[in-house]
Parts: C-alpha cells; structure tokens; sequence
C-alpha cells in the first residue's frame, strides 16, 4: 500500500523527526512499554490531494468541541503502541487524523487505522488554545522523565515556581533554553478531563508542565523542540539530584547570576529571578 509520506518530503521530515524523539525518549528510559505520547499539527503539509483522501475509519467523537482545530490535520502516536516501535515504523505505530467540521470529532485518513492515543482529548485541547493565541507552535509531547518525576514526589516542590526557580539554578542552559519554566499540575487521573483541563490553564504560561508523579507534557515549534525543553529540565533535575546524592544541598546560581542570563539572552521574565 502507497504511503502518505510518498513523494511529500515535508511531511514525511516532520513524522521522522518524531520517530527520531521517539528513538531518544525510549533511550532515556522516559518511555517505559507503550508510555507517552506526541501529536503533531501538520495542517501545512496538506495538500488538495490528502483533503480528498477518504476516511478509512468510523467517525471518532473527541469528547468535547475544539473550534480552532476545525479541519485541521495531526499526526498522533497511536494508543497502546510502543515509542521504541514508533522510532522504526511511524507510520504502523501511529496515524494522520482529520478534524471534522463539527469540530468535534475526526476520522482517521491514513496509512492504516491505528488509533490515536487515549489523552488525545487532551493534546487536541492544547493545539486549540494554541491555534487560537496566534501561536506557532505545532507539537504536543507527553513522556516521563525520571527525575522530574521524582523531584514531584516531594510537596515543598509543588509550590508555584519553586522548583522552576531551583531547575533553573542549577545550570544557566536551563534558564536560556527553557526560559518559562515548569508549570505544576497536582495529581489528576491520567486522560481524565480534570487533567486535561488543568494543563490547558497552565500552558497559558508555560511550555511544559509537570504531571505531579506522572510525567511532563511539552508543546514547541516542531516535535525536537518540545523534546529539547524538556531535556533541558531534566537535565537541571539530574544535577540536582546527584548533588544531593553526594550528602550536600547543591547552592545553585544567584538570583544575581540569573538575571544577568535573562538580560544577556533578552529571555522573558514573566517570573524574574
């Protein structure tokens, strides 16, 4: 059977792209079994052909009403499926959807009928809020760093920007690639709407938000660019933890030395140093 991705090498870089962060999610240990998931925007890739594609599954309710993504198509990694698959065969472990003018539901139009994750009500939520603010983002990502994770068991880190303050402490990349740091959503059942409705409310303001003792979900320009920031925290979190570790409370930069990078590298400072 012919592939979407034939002769469409625009779009066939974006879906590799996302089985590249597939392959580094699955060897960072922050994919365990079929954990995570990424969905993709990839509307600007469509051409009148893939818009005369016919569905090749029933009509799939979303759950709620997304005005913003109507007609809109997204690459989503598929429910039950497996990153480090996903990493070698895109197209079995995950499909393209297209949004329905109902806004409402989609049907899924190629290579074959995979279904989309089960937080897909969530990732689509985002990508509305994200078309409609104007913004240019077009990857969501949900996966499970392993320090963040842990740093999140603790309460006194649950505490708006305190560990956001702290990440960015530990080493200046931090604050520079990940310049708004790490919204906090206290524990909510996986895939449920509360969960889906709170991390809505904090990706106004950030662009990752930490799951308490579940994982992270990142939006960026393209799917590597969410990968980065959340690589970037991690790797804070790392820091902090080996430090730790070591039987010493790590000092971390001054606030002095934070807003000096803020300054230099012209970061936002909707919560200065």
């Amino acid at each position: 059977m012919k592939s979407i991705l034939e002769n469409r090498p625009a779009l066939e870089a974006t879906v590799m792209q996302v089985a590249e962060v597939a392959g580094y999610l699955w060897e960072k240990g922050w994919a365990e079994r079929n954990g995570g998931n990424i969905t993709v925007n990839i509307s600007e890739h469509v051409d009148d052909e893939i818009k005369a594609m016919p569905a090749i599954s029933d009509v799939i309710q979303i759950g709620t009403t997304l005005p913003n993504i109507k007609d809109c198509y997204f690459y989503c990694k598929g429910t039950g499926k497996r990153m480090r698959d996903l990493a070698r065969w895109p197209m079995q472990n995950g499909s393209i959807i297209r949004i329905l003018p109902d806004c409402a539901s989609y049907v899924i139009i190629a290579d074959e009928v995979v279904m989309p994750t089960s937080e897909l009500p969530s990732h689509l939520s985002m990508h509305d809020y994200l078309i409609g603010s104007g913004s240019k983002y077009k990857a969501s990502l949900h996966t499970h760093p392993i320090e963040l994770v842990a740093m999140s068991h603790n309460p006194a880190m649950l505490k708006k920007d305190v560990m956001t303050k702290l990440l960015w402490s530990m080493i200046p990349e931090t604050l520079a690639f990940a310049p708004l740091g790490l919204g906090i959503v206290p524990y909510e059942l996986p895939g449920s709407v509360k969960l889906a409705d709170a991390t809505l409310e904090q990706i106004k303001d950030y662009d990752v938000v930490m799951w308490e003792k579940h994982g992270i979900c990142a939006v960026g320009l393209d799917i590597m660019d969410a990968f980065d920031q959340a690589d970037v925290l991690n790797k804070a979190a790392t820091i902090y933890l080996r430090a730790k570790s070591m039987g010493f409370e790590p000092t971390g930069m001054t606030d002095e030395a934070m807003k000096e990078v803020q300054d230099v590298f012209h970061l936002p400072k909707k919560r200065p140093c």
